[in-house]
């Protein structure tokens, strides 16, 4: 007797993209993409709906973000287990995945084949992960996070430097602003651009990285 297919549910904002995971997951047998979503609220409806066995839930969509279709399907459609897609590989948002309830963090840049090797472990109840974010999270575990935060650190300019020092001492936007001699529009952009690069969406995540790699004391 064979194995019902997996029934997965693919949410990402970029039509390209879903295309992309469904060929990858129906050209081999064993796989059935049952919904696509663009946005967060739709991929909760259809989630809710449906019962997918696995949704591959985009980080970053319009609306409700993947991490919080995440955490809202761990009440309301428990037996569908959750893997995150992203670009991001910071620390940060692999914690806060696992946090909302997922079983794995992929990054977009994977292979097919590992594509569906996460799916079917994620289904399996297993957790699953890109080499990199696995390497990150056996950092955190072994208490090296903050080589790992002085390593995200160097992709910022300068400026931008200066402004997460100011949020993770409790400045305001406008406290940044008068401190750099800069306009309050400027610090919002290199807030924006802050979190876009190290891939983290709260206050307290950039403090804490600002806190580990020794850009600010305790």
């Amino acid at each position: 007797m064979t194995d019902a297919p997996i029934r997965v549910l693919v949410a990402d904002d970029h039509a390209i993209v879903r295309t992309g995971i469904r060929h990858v997951l129906e050209s081999e047998p064993g796989f059935s993409v049952v919904a696509e979503a663009s946005t967060g609220a739709e991929a909760l409806e259809l989630a809710s709906s449906l019962r997918p066995d696995v949704a591959v839930l985009d980080i970053s969509m319009p609306g409700d973000s993947g991490l919080r279709v995440a955490a809202e399907l761990r009440q309301r459609s428990p037996e569908t287990h959750v893997l995150m897609l992203s670009m991001h590989d910071n620390t940060e948002y692999v914690l806060e995945s696992l946090r909302a309830g997922a079983h794995g963090y992929l990054l977009k840049d994977t292979a097919a084949t590992e594509l569906r090797d996460a799916i079917r472990a994620v289904r399996r109840g297993e957790s699953f992960f890109s080499p990199p974010i696995a390497s990150r999270l056996s950092a955190v575990l072994r208490g090296d996070s903050g080589e790992s935060a002085a390593g995200a650190l160097g992709q910022l300019t300068p400026r931008e430097r200066q402004v997460l020092a100011g949020i993770a001492q409790g400045q305001t936007n406008r406290e940044i602003a008068v401190h750099l001699g800069i306009g309050h529009r400027t610090v919002e952009s290199h807030r924006e651009s802050l979190m876009r690069k190290l891939g983290v969406r709260t206050v307290a995540g950039l403090t804490r990285l600002a806190l580990e790699a020794g850009l600010v004391g305790p």
